[in-house]
């Protein structure tokens, strides 16, 4: 049987797909926050009551640099997967999760929809567990890199969940930004 592909020219394309997607991806995922102005600086945020399991706020920067970068490689390795069945699904499910996740925090930090945030972030988990399962069937590891992800956006949606029962009419609520914080 003859192969295509050497071992070591799979794993160059491997390296030259991770050094393009990892870096986009975390990009746009930072971007998003960014954007929506997400995080304990936005006054709108600020005032709400948080849930009595909310980490301490810089917890979410690193933890999502660290999804980001294993949801990058992730779909590197399924991106290089050249001709393997079921490759085009799971880089489409990936898309899917992708513009989901990337849509979460405009909707939750800037435009005030908690209860638009949790929908979303639900059908996250259904997008990412699709993608998971997609991704494994293809290369285990790609899948086993977006268990921690899972995990993490189940624990956010409780988070939002606890955002929206302990902050009622919070969405009709629209900041001037002029919010004045103090902590004891």
């Amino acid at each position: 049987m003859r192969y295509l592909a050497s071992p070591a020219q799979l794993r160059a394309s491997l390296l030259r797909w991770s050094l393009f997607i990892v870096p986009l991806v975390l990009g746009l995922g930072m971007l998003s926050g960014i954007a929506a102005g997400s995080g304990p600086a936005n006054a709108w945020f600020a005032t709400l009551r948080k849930p009595a399991l909310y980490p301490p706020p810089a917890t979410f920067g690193i933890v999502w640099s660290v999804l980001y970068v294993a949801m990058g490689f992730a779909l590197a390795l399924i991106v290089s997967a050249w001709g393997a069945r079921g490759r085009g699904v799971a880089i489409a499910l990936f898309v899917v999760q992708l513009l989901l996740n990337l849509s979460w925090s405009p909707v939750f930090f800037a435009l005030h929809r908690l209860t638009l945030a949790l929908a979303i972030i639900a059908a996250m988990i259904v997008a990412v567990l699709a993608t998971l399962v997609a991704f494994a069937r293809i290369r285990r590891a790609a899948g086993l890199l977006l268990v921690p992800y899972l995990a993490w956006i189940c624990f956010a949606a409780y988070l939002n969940w606890q955002f929206v029962a302990l902050n009622p009419g919070a969405e009709q609520v629209r900041s001037s930004g002029a919010a004045v914080r103090v902590e004891l």
